[in-house]
Formats: C-alpha cells, structure tokens, sequence
C-alpha cells in the first residue's frame, strides 16, 4: 500500500506543479486553487476555526495534494485514465452543483478541457511512478 500511496502523491504534486506553472504563466487558464480557496472558506466560516488570508493558499494547497494523494493512490494505480477523467470532470461540475463559483474552471471550454487535462496528468504520472516502483 504504501507504494500506492507514493505513486499518489507524486502524481498530485505533479498535477500542482503543473496547474501553477501554467497559472501563473498564462492568462485565462483554469484557477483551480480559486475554487478550493472558496470552498476551504465556505467550510470554516461554519465552524470555529478560521484561517487568515495569507495562510489559505498554502492550506487549500496542502489539502489538495493530500486528498488528490489519497484519491490517485486507490484510482489511478489500476486505471490511470478513467481515474483522471472522472476527477477532472468532477472539478469542472461540481463546483456550481455545491454552491460554489465555477467560473475560475469552466467559464469556457478551454478551462474546461485544461482542468480535465491536469486531473488526467496526474493519473498518468501516479501510474508512471506506480509502475516503476511496485
């Protein structure tokens, strides 16, 4: 199991190296931290606890690559593609569907198509990583 979960987060870190590069490289490409920023806040504004403005990048960061981690671990190991499809159109439509704005990743079918791209990156590199290793 725990090369599974290597091969995971490998591939989520890679996925963010790759969303951040772009990001903040290019224009109109996907935010997908704008939207996970939102929903961190959204979460914690029900709660007692709070994160302050300079800290929320680094959280909402960090518990992408855990979760996206733990996700590509169990998924893309075994089937690298679907794993990656399924979570990138997840990014693309659930979003609007939890009350969230979905603009910084599906104002257009370019951000579209780049969301669903990083989420398939990142499969594929856990599986590259898996396949080396297991």
């Amino acid at each position: 199991m725990y090369k599974k979960m290597i091969a995971g987060f490998g591939g989520a870190i890679a996925l963010n190296i790759l969303h951040e590069i772009i990001r903040k490289n290019f224009t109109d490409v996907p935010h997908v931290n704008e939207v996970g920023e939102e929903a961190l806040l959204k979460v914690t504004d029900q709660t007692p606890f709070s994160i302050s403005s300079d800290k929320i990048y680094a959280a909402t960061l960090a518990g992408d690559i855990l979760s996206n981690g733990i996700y590509y671990a169990t998924t893309a190991t075994q089937n690298n593609m679907a794993s990656g499809l399924i979570a990138g159109i997840g990014a693309v439509a659930l979003p609007k569907h939890m009350g969230l704005n979905d603009e910084p990743v599906a104002s257009n079918t370019k951000k579209k198509l780049m969301t669903v791209g990083y989420y398939v990156f990142g499969a594929v590199v856990t599986k590259l990583i898996y396949d080396k290793i297991k």
